[in-house]
């Protein structure tokens, strides 16, 4: 079993009930807030120690020269980093004039509480300074999914031992010093100080800086008032530079009293509007707040919070940690998406640095679906940010020397900014995850309005690369050649099943769609002739297939390499790419990341059981896993190939990214898509939910074909389907489903056409799992075994 004594295992929170130094930057990111607009990692109030201290905007990026031994035509010239903006989370405690530094005197106790059904992260710690003078420190702070601009904070100090002195400084802190990882001078350039100052202000209680990045040319502003309750004899100054402004605040308390310090910052960003402008936008938003109070923000962030469990919450029986787990799960994706509003969310969403605050695949393919059944009103507005990329998009494919649109592998304003080429240039599955994700919203939103604007664009543009991508052989086969698919072990692949299979569907979307809208599909240019094209390309389109071995292949040839050496390979060297060269990676049978598994979960319908079964027993062996976003596949199709106990311990993997630490890497921030991931292997896995593409008449109609692993006992969620809300509450031995309210609805269980409506639950048998023997993993890469000691595997595996 996986376990973590630094946190304890609670259905509605995570509670730290100790500091450790050593793991301060993990914790940061686990205990950060965000709402889509602002992020704050979970550092201390006083601002030290920090293992990376963090205030972001998302959007706002600096641009630094990407590196090239050599240069070749089609590189992007131009990295983007997300930076470090006004930090606006730093209340400081001087206490008889010692700095509260929890390194220093002696912490009696400290805890931390992030709360996911009120959106708070709660801290209470006791301090004796080095001078002998004790203190508890109690801070509330959130991030508004109500007030987009707003972040606030409440900090209470009292005494414990008598009389003391103390000062708190209330700061806005611009360019902060920050450790740097990467090894790239050029990229250190560009966030060491990338804000050029242009206004500072203090006065009475309210604090304001607005700077402007040095190369990208955004303005960024920040804007902070206070409510200060102390004693009588409690007095405050305000004082600003062009890097800090701030409010000092000091008083003497005596035993029983208490100085409280209520905190607004308000945040503003544009790279067009005028510094009055941005200016008056963080004032405006913190005069507001204030009006709010805090008591006010507390119960609108509640409320918030109540409408998204009531669509979101997945409650899961038997297993406390990922209970938890997966509330944990679903509250920072929402942070990560729910006021984005036509922004792009980053892979590491607003909890740190990694990846440099990038936008991939990972959004449209794994955060999106997640969104799309939950929290709908969020999805739409990260696809137009795609739209709004257009023109970018449309330009790069023009220097590829193709048609329509191709959309970066890797971007914050949508420009291309991987110095990688294979992944940069040739994973052009982006573009067919983007359009996915456009068909999914709209079917299963009923979003007509989208479906004609934006949605129609993009799925033109992207069938249009893909027309001009591939090729028809003498035999009218079309093929697509010099591709990387999600498996990033392989690149530069002729016919990637998932990359062909998802641009069918591509193509078959457009066509379909423009059939819808012929009217806007003329005002795009779209004519008979290029949708019987698109038509025409989609029925003929490769898939490699190795009819001695029975199984389809990643692409062609990849069955005919040779194996990698996995038995003379230690646990030392995964991740494999830190070890070996790409080269060697690129031509052996090696999978970083589920590729053709994941193309069995996007596109079930191509395939048979039978076919799921023997292609997903022959790829285990060859899966390392290097990439968080394997787990979360390979969960969901061991489920739907019968292998319970192995989809179990592959949900406790995604599940676990972040609070286990893994990848060993979430000090650089969470792992999004993975924690979107583990409501995949949730509901897709354990639940089966599927849409159905429409062959025999299925078009769009959901399917469950639930089963559970032996431990747990039950599974509960709720998918949003046409204005509907379908509740699904499984059992081990039964499933039932229930409408709440709305026009009856179609799914299927299990195969089996069910008609559920408000006044008329149905519920039905759940089948057991087919016996067969479990595939195996390479050499110490099997996931953690969920399953207690001596329980029986319920899939026919010897366990």
């Amino acid at each position: 079993m996986i376990s973590h004594s630094g946190y304890t295992v609670e259905p509605w929170s995570l509670r730290e009930t100790g500091l450790d130094l050593d793991v301060l930057s993990q914790s940061e990111s686990v205990f950060a807030l965000a709402n889509g607009h602002i992020g704050w990692r979970g550092n201390l109030d006083e601002g030290e120690p920090h293992g990376l201290p963090g205030a972001y905007l998302n959007g706002v990026h600096e641009l630094h020269p990407l590196p090239y031994a050599e240069a070749g035509y089609g590189y992007p010239e131009s990295g983007q980093t997300m930076i470090n903006v006004t930090d606006g989370k730093i209340v400081r405690l001087l206490v008889d004039d010692h700095p509260c530094d929890l390194r220093y005197g002696e912490l009696t106790s400290h805890e931390r509480v992030l709360d996911f059904r009120s959106g708070l992260l709660r801290r209470t710690a006791e301090w004796t300074s080095p001078a002998g003078r004790s203190v508890r420190i109690t801070s509330e702070r959130l991030v508004s999914f109500t007030q987009r601009a707003i972040a606030a904070i409440a900090y209470e100090v009292e005494p414990l031992d008598g009389t003391v002195s103390l000062a708190v400084q209330s700061e806005l802190v611009a360019n902060e010093q920050m450790p740097h990882d990467t090894g790239d001078p050029r990229v250190a350039a560009a966030v060491d100080s990338p804000l050029e100052p242009e206004e500072d202000f203090a006065q009475d209680t309210r604090l304001r800086l607005v700077h402007r990045t040095r190369r990208s040319g955004l303005r960024v502003g920040a804007a902070a008032d206070h409510l200060v309750d102390g004693p009588a004899g409690t007095s405050w100054s305000a004082e600003s530079e062009p890097d800090v402004s701030r409010l000092t605040v000091t008083c003497t308390l005596r035993p029983g009293e208490r100085l409280r310090l209520v905190k607004f910052v308000g945040y503003g960003w544009s790279g067009q509007r005028s510094l009055p402008a941005v200016h008056d936008q963080v004032d405006a938003a913190v005069a507001t707040a204030r009006s709010t109070g805090w008591e006010g923000l507390l119960a609108e962030q509640r409320a918030f919070l109540d409408h998204f469990w009531s669509c979101a919450d997945v409650e899961v029986d038997g297993d406390a940690q990922i209970q938890q787990a997966v509330r944990f799960s679903l509250f920072h994706v929402l942070q990560a998406a729910a006021r984005g509003e036509e922004r792009a969310i980053p892979a590491k969403g607003l909890t740190g640095t990694g990846y440099d605050g990038h936008s991939f695949w990972d959004v449209e393919s794994f955060v999106l679906p997640m969104l799309t059944y939950t929290a709908p009103q969020a999805v739409a507005p990260v696809l137009r940010w795609r739209h709004s990329t257009l023109a970018a998009a449309r330009e790069r494919a023009r220097q590829l020397g193709l048609a329509g649109a191709a959309f970066p592998w890797r971007t914050i304003n949508g420009a291309e900014c991987s110095a990688y080429w294979p992944a940069g240039t040739a994973a052009f599955h982006v573009n067919a995850d983007i359009a996915f994700a456009v068909a999914r919203y709209v079917e299963t939103t009923g979003d007509e309005a989208f479906e004609r604007g934006p949605g129609l664009e993009l799925l033109v543009e992207t069938a249009r690369l893909w027309h001009s991508l591939g090729h028809h052989d003498p035999e009218g086969v079309f093929h697509i050649d010099g591709v990387t698919g999600p498996d990033e072990y392989s690149a530069i692949a002729r016919d990637n099943l998932y990359t062909n299979l998802m641009a069918r569907r591509n193509l078959l979307a457009a066509a379909d769609t423009a059939a819808r809208h012929a009217d806007r599909a003329e005002e795009l240019g779209v004519d008979d002739e290029e949708t019987a094209a698109w038509r025409d390309a989609a029925a003929r389109i490769a898939t490699p297939y190795n009819a001695a071995l029975g199984v389809h292949e990643q692409s062609a040839g990849f069955t005919g390499f040779q194996h990698w050496d996995f038995a003379n390979t230690s646990s030392e060297q995964y991740p494999l790419l830190l070890h070996f060269p790409y080269f060697d990676l690129y031509r052996k049978q090696v999978v970083k990341q589920a590729d053709l598994v994941f193309a069995m979960v996007t596109c079930g319908d191509d395939f048979t059981p039978d076919e799921k079964a023997r292609n997903f027993a022959y790829y285990e062996p060859l899966t390392v896993r290097d990439s968080s976003l394997s787990a979360c596949c390979q969960a969901v199709m061991a489920a739907e190939t019968g292998h319970m106990r192995l989809a179990y311990a592959y949900l406790g993997e995604a599940a676990l990214m972040d609070l286990e630490n893994l990848e060993h890497n979430t000090r650089d921030g969470l792992h999004i898509a993975s924690l979107a991931g583990t409501w995949m292997a949730l509901v897709n896995g354990l639940g089966g939910m599927r849409r159905h593409e429409g062959k025999d008449g299925t078009a769009g109609t959901l399917e469950f074909s639930p089963r559970l692993p032996e431990r747990l006992t039950g599974l509960r969620f709720t998918v949003l389907v046409q204005g509907r809300r379908l509740r699904v509450d499984i059992r081990r031995q039964s499933a039932r489903y229930t409408m709440e309210g709305g026009n009856p609805l179609r799914i299927l269980h299990h195969g089996e056409p069910l008609t559920v409506s408000a006044d008329r639950p149905v519920e039905r048998a759940v089948p057991p799992a087919p016996v067969l023997p479990e595939p195996q993993q390479p050499k110490g890469r099997r996931p953690a075994d969920r399953t207690p000691a001596g329980t029986p595997a319920d899939d026919g595996a010897a366990g």
